[in-house]
This record gives C-alpha cells, structure tokens and sequence, in this order.
C-alpha cells in the first residue's frame, strides 16, 4: 500500500505556513515539524506520552493550531510539537474534527458518514413492554 499525503496550510495568531502531511491513520494526532510550530509561534499546552510502532515510548509537547485542508476548509485541531526526528502526519483526530476518513484502497479522504443515536424521548417507544 502506498503513503497517502496532503498539502495543508497552518494557522496560529495571524501566521501561516504551507505543509504536505502523510496521512497516518494509525497517528492519533497531527505532528507538526519543528521548524513549522516554532515558525507559527506556538507554545506547549502540555505533554503526553506516545507509543511509536516498534513500541518505543516518547513525550512530547502539544498544542493547538487551525489547519485549512483545500475543499475541506479549516478546523482548530490538537497538534503534537515534533522534535528534529519527528516529521509532519495528519493523526486521526484531526481528520474526524474534518468529518474526513482515509480511503485506504483509493488513496484518498473521503468524508465520513458519522451515526447519531436520537433519544426516543417522549414520542418514542414504550420502555414497557405491552404498552
């Protein structure tokens, strides 16, 4: 299977900075390079442990940023402070903030078809049964 990247563009306070993000499905949150946040300006908001695929542990700072997917718009999204090692992934929470999933065999984002459950309320079925 092929890697999946889109270009994007960055936001925070007024700045912005134009990126290509792999497309990582199994990444939780969008990295962003050092170079990009330190450009945009942005400050850590804390610091979490992640699990890397050969299952080493690493921490690192997060923040937010708003990030503008072409077609898609932009959203305000957590983002993980990458170090000189990490490099630019669009993580899963950013795309489900989008309303987007990865089409793994076209290649592509495709939006989601998100399920809601209604409270049947009042005007709903009767929790009695026989009623």
């Amino acid at each position: 299977m092929g890697l999946v990247y889109v270009d994007a563009v960055v936001k925070h306070r007024g700045k912005s900075v134009k990126v290509r993000l792999l497309v990582d499905s199994g990444a939780t949150y969008t990295v962003l390079t050092e170079s990009v946040w330190r450009e945009l300006g942005l400050e850590p908001l804390g610091e979490m442990d992640f699990v890397l695929a050969d299952g080493t542990v690493v921490r690192r700072k997060i923040s937010e940023a708003v990030i503008e997917l072409p077609g898609y718009g932009e959203r305000h999204t957590p983002v993980v402070l990458g170090e000189s090692e990490d490099e630019n992934l669009l993580g899963i929470v950013t795309l489900e903030i989008f309303g987007l999933m990865l089409d793994p065999f076209k290649r592509e984002l495709r939006p989601i078809r998100a399920l809601m459950k209604r409270h049947a309320g009042l005007h709903g079925p009767s929790a009695v049964e026989g009623r």
